[in-house]
């Protein structure tokens, strides 16, 4: 499993060749998110985990451990005909809804967090974030991603937020790269 997320390329549309479906956000039984993607992945089904490393230190030792940059929640790509195929999984509980059907997430949304690996800078969980000043990250692999903009002494922090699922994440970032949204 890749170290900072992973993702499989699920179902084609063969003439189109891309993928089909929507990204939802999966609720799993709590600390089941990486076994939950696994055998997502198994039954061939797209399916995202954001991670992030985190430095866990007991009295005897210090370990490295790669922890859910969501906790309690894996992202699918799927059409809604083949939800029950995800909610057979073992560990997974429901897709998150509104007003009792699935909600779709933004796409652009799931791929700056996918095209996130590549970029420089660290991502770690955030308290969920709806106020505040707003910017857009004007370059890099978050170009194009709305947040709210968090200064500590000499370091820039993006909070970006996904409202579904009411979770944030924190990205540092260049504060040449973002721009105030008006």
């Amino acid at each position: 499993m890749n170290t900072t997320a992973n993702a499989v390329d699920g179902v084609t549309d063969r003439a189109a060749n891309r993928p089909v479906g929507k990204w939802y956000a999966l609720y799993t039984c709590p600390r089941h998110e990486k076994r939950v993607a696994e055998q997502i992945e198994q039954r061939h089904i797209s399916c995202f985990l954001p991670l992030y490393r985190s430095v866990r230190r007991w009295k005897d030792r210090r370990k490295e451990l790669d922890m859910a940059l969501f906790p309690g929640y894996v992202f699918v790509r799927i059409d809604l005909h083949d939800k029950l195929r995800v909610l057979q999984v073992p560990g997974a509980v429901r897709l998150v809804t509104f007003n009792g059907q699935p909600a779709a997430l933004p796409e652009q949304e799931i791929e700056c967090l996918r095209n996130r690996q590549s970029g420089s800078g660290t991502i770690e969980p955030h308290p969920y974030l709806c106020v505040g000043r707003r910017v857009r990250v004007r370059n890099g692999p978050l170009q194009g991603l709305e947040g709210i903009i968090r200064r500590s002494k000499d370091r820039c922090r993006v909070v970006f937020s996904l409202d579904l699922i009411m979770r944030s994440v924190a990205v540092e970032v260049d504060e040449g790269d973002v721009e105030l949204i008006v």
